[in-house]
């Protein structure tokens, strides 16, 4: 009776306790149900390091008790309160019940781990007074001091080995640091140690046979491949069957999603580095992340000269008029230039849960192509006529792309709101000189006409508005809901003015602007069910359309209702490390501005193009069911995956006899049509083994059916085949910081990869307003409905050396590109009328040393706001915990 009295007077004082100290930076709460009027204990104190005295900003402390588990009838330790530190190192967790042992558990980065046990001295009976008992239940812990770990942080400040792949739930993550053959190159030379991915000699990427989105820091992008540094590079994320929560645009193919580099460790760290190659192309750049109580800073630059060499050879044989004519055409070509890369930004962590960032790119480039070209035509009653066709240029584009985006962390564990707006703007500025002359004589001495000067000027502009929020909110740990919206708007303008030895040629030029814009909206439900299986339902709504307008020669507009994409996964472990997934959905792919714009380019005469303002977009059925496996000691994996895909409508380019474009001579034009239907399959393998500690191989395989009917726009046009690739990479690593790599990749005779709204030409030739580098090279696309790719494979191979310098690491590595000079493209087309042959080559054996330094001071004193997902497992938990 005598404990209850004491217990009454307890409960008496706790308003007075509470008075003195308020809850607001409690983490226990009040969690014992009609018991909570008990918990009014209080722990604080203040963390600070052993050798300075100074306080520790954003430690973890948890306070954890040995309780009853009514669920598991066991007795478990649960974390009862928890917070991180303030600046000066304070801490303060209140409403604690009185009775019971305690244990303290407190984390810091770069510092040995504390656990302590603790409790109230409450003392019972005859003579405590009631000073006694506040004082009690309002315990001061003192100072407490951290010892710095050196081993912790010397293993916080050696780089992680990570896997070249890493298998996510919904993508494979390709990390660039392991590609020894890509330093200084560009994006291209890491595509082609990608599994899964295709590079022809243009640089084009495709993705199981279509040409993907292409993102960059998870938003899509006005770059090309060849305007983004390999060293600028983190990863590449392979998307092939993206949910609902992403962009539907795409068609067939799935998402490339480069994630650029930016360090928030803290402290400072950075890089320098350059480059030259067998071709004296220089490259250097560097990057620099400081990170300083509330602020992340990180910056990267870099430059890289361009001097490319291409060769090429077109033989067609075509029937004009009844009869038959042969054409070939030999082409060489030189394209000079550079360009230089920037990006910097901040991420200001608000406080705890609220992080804002804003990041800056500026991309700028200035090239100058060299193009000759001689044609010999020879037709069957004897005519004979030959070409020169020079080309020189001038081209420039500039790249703007800024980023602001606002996180909210809530205080249930996975729970957020993320909002950003994306801005990304370029220009394009084209010139060309264009002079030819016919003969009647291979040795060209008995001319036709004189020589005739046409004069190209181009560019353009290209605007891209993007503004998306995203929320997940998890139900409990094992269901989940996520939604978003998003809004974007693109703005394009192109100009063409050709001039006819300094006369203005109207027929031959164009003003062409295009605004397209997407809304969209979606939510996915998921949900596990034990712990062999889950799954994700979701659907995206979107709604769309483009005006077109051609200065002086027409309008075109077409607005498409609210499209629905659904969107199923489904997972299920199986015992020995086996996963498998079944999923589905459904995309669409709308017509590009280029493929749009109903302007004939005249640069090639052997490959006219233009665009068709009628095209509709292409929708696309996917499924997808894969199964991986890992295996053996050294966590070795194997992937594979089987898919299907059904379009209708596609987006293909077709070659056919026809005017040039308002003038009244005819000749074989490219241009885009909707094929009716289109199938695709194919089976996908990846094996990434570890044989040895120094030897490791990846390698992928690809079988690909596919199968185009076109009859809609002629009778009998079909294109269907089977076609298979392959690719390995090796990587060794020997004692002393040497390392190897040694990749190839094999293409069998295959189709031509489709198109999607992102893989336009981007304003080679005399096109404008896209801003490629690519032009210059001669040989245009070919036609996806009538040819196909002979096979074509190629070796690269890089050596590295790890120089320690002090607690820094300098880097030096060669690496040697189309080492047996094998990468020649073949293409095979024809049409009504005519069969084409062509092949090119583009910079074979290339060899590129490159010397790189990294720099870095990991300061546990510089550490503040702890809430950034990859910082410490400890903090982590903790936070955490106290969710719970």
């Amino acid at each position: 009776m005598k404990n209850f009295g004491w217990l009454f007077v307890l409960l008496i004082s706790s308003s007075i306790v509470q008075a003195q100290f308020p809850g607001p930076g409690s983490a226990g709460g009040n969690r014992q149900g009609g018991g909570q009027q008990m918990n009014i204990g209080h722990f604080y104190g203040r963390i600070i390091d052993k050798t300075t005295n100074k306080g520790l900003d954003a430690a973890s402390v948890q306070l954890i008790q040995n309780k009853f588990d009514t669920v598991s009838k066991k007795r478990i330790d649960a974390v009862i309160g928890g917070m991180l530190t303030s600046r000066n190192g304070d801490f303060s967790l209140e409403n604690l019940p009185v009775f019971g042992q305690y244990k303290l558990v407190i984390t810091a980065i770069g510092y040995k781990r504390i656990e302590q046990k603790i409790a109230f001295d409450i003392k019972m009976g005859p003579g405590v007074d009631r000073s006694q008992l506040l004082s009690a239940v309002d315990k001061d812990l003192g100072n407490i001091k951290m010892e710095q770990d050196a081993t912790m942080l010397q293993d916080v400040t050696v780089t992680g080995t990570k896997p070249m792949i890493q298998m996510g739930v919904d993508r494979k993550i390709f990390n660039v640091e392991k590609s020894i053959t890509a330093a200084g190159g560009t994006a291209i030379d890491v595509m082609r140690n990608v599994p899964s991915i295709n590079v022809d000699i243009d640089g084009n990427v495709s993705l199981r046979n279509a040409a993907p989105q292409i993102f960059v820091d998870g938003r899509p992008t006005t770059l090309s491949m060849d305007q983004i540094p390999a060293d600028a590079i983190q990863s590449i994320e392979i998307i092939t069957n993206p949910s609902a929560k992403y962009d539907a645009s795409g068609g067939q193919s799935g998402i490339l999603n480069i994630i650029l580099k930016k360090n928030r460790k803290a402290g400072y760290n950075g890089s320098v580095r350059a480059g030259v190659d067998s071709r004296a192309r220089f490259n250097g750049g560097g990057d620099v992340n400081v990170r300083q109580g509330k602020i992340n800073v990180f910056a990267n630059a870099m430059y890289n000269q361009r001097k490319s060499k291409g060769w090429g050879e077109t033989d067609r044989t075509s029937i004009i008029d009844g009869q038959e004519a042969y054409t070939t055409q030999y082409n060489k070509s030189v394209f000079n230039g550079a360009f230089a890369f920037g990006r910097f930004g901040l991420d200001y962590f608000i406080d705890n849960r609220n992080t804002i960032s804003i990041s800056q790119s500026i991309v700028n480039g200035d090239f100058k192509p060299d193009n000759r070209t001689n044609t010999i035509i020879d037709t069957a009653t004897g005519g004979l006529e030959t070409q020169y066709r020079n080309t020189l240029g001038k081209n420039n584009f500039r790249n703007y792309g800024t980023q602001l985006s606002f996180k909210h962390m809530f205080a249930r564990a996975g729970e957020e709101w993320t909002a950003d707006v994306n801005i990304n703007q370029s220009r394009n500025t084209n010139y060309n000189d264009i002079r030819y002359r016919s003969f009647y004589d291979l040795d060209q001495t008995n001319p036709k006409f004189g020589e005739q000067l046409q004069s190209i000027d181009g560019g353009g502009e290209n605007k891209f508005f993007i503004a998306q929020t995203d929320y997940i909110k998890p139900v409990n740990e094992n269901i989940k809901w996520e939604a978003g919206l998003r809004a974007q708007v693109r703005n394009f303008e192109s100009f063409q003015y050709t001039y006819i030895n300094g006369t203005f040629n109207a027929l031959q030029s164009n003003n062409f602007k295009y605004t397209d814009h997407v809304y969209a909206g979606y939510m996915t439900f998921s949900q596990k069910i034990k712990d062999s299986f889950s799954y994700q339902v979701g659907l995206r709504a979107e709604s769309s359309g483009y005006e077109g307008e051609q200065i002086d020669k027409g309008t075109y507009t077409n607005d498409f209702p609210i499209s629905l994409f659904p969107s199923v996964f489904l997972n299920r472990t199986l015992r020995h490390k086996q996963d498998l997934q079944l999923n589905y959905t459904r995309r669409i792919n709308r017509p590009n501005f280029f493929q749009l714009m109903p302007n004939t380019d005249f640069s090639d005469p052997l490959n006219y193009q233009t665009g068709n303002p009628n095209l509709k977009p292409e929708f696309t059925h996917s499924l997808e069911l894969s199964y991986q496996k890992t295996y053996g000691k050294k966590s070795n994996t194997f992937l594979a995956t089987l898919f299907g895909k059904y379009t209708t409508n596609l987006i293909a380019r077709y070659q056919n006899w026809g005017k040039l474009g308002q003038s009244i001579d005819s000749a074989y034009v490219s241009t885009y049509v909707n094929a009716s239907t289109a199938y695709a399959s194919g089976l996908e393998l990846i094996f990434r083994n570890t044989l040895t500690k120094w030897w490791d191989v990846t390698t992928s395989t690809n079988v690909y059916y596919s199968k185009i009917n076109g009859s809609n726009v002629i009778a009998g046009l079909e294109n269907e085949r089977t076609s298979w690739s392959a690719k390995m990479n090796h990587n060794f690593k020997f004692n002393k910081g040497w390392s190897v790599q040694i990749s190839g990749e094999y293409q069998g005779k295959s189709a031509l990869p489709v198109s999607t709204s992102n893989s336009g030409d981007g304003g080679g030739g005399g096109r404008g307003g896209g801003g490629g580098m690519r032009g210059g090279f001669g040989g245009g696309q070919p036609t996806t409905t009538q040819g196909y790719i002979n096979a074509n494979y190629g070796v690269d191979m890089g050596l590295r050396k790890d120089i320690a310098i002090k607690k820094n690491t300098a880097t030096i590595s060669v690496n040697w590109s189309d080492i047996f000079r094998t990468r020649r493209y073949f293409v095979h087309s024809e049409a009504t009328g005519f069969v084409q042959d062509d092949w090119r080559r583009r910079d074979p054996q290339i060899v590129r040393v490159n010397f790189s330094y990294r720099f870095g001071k990991f300061d546990v004193a510089l550490f503040k706001r702890k809430n950034m997902r990859g910082d410490a497992e400890g903090m982590q938990n903790g936070m955490q915990g106290i969710q719970q």
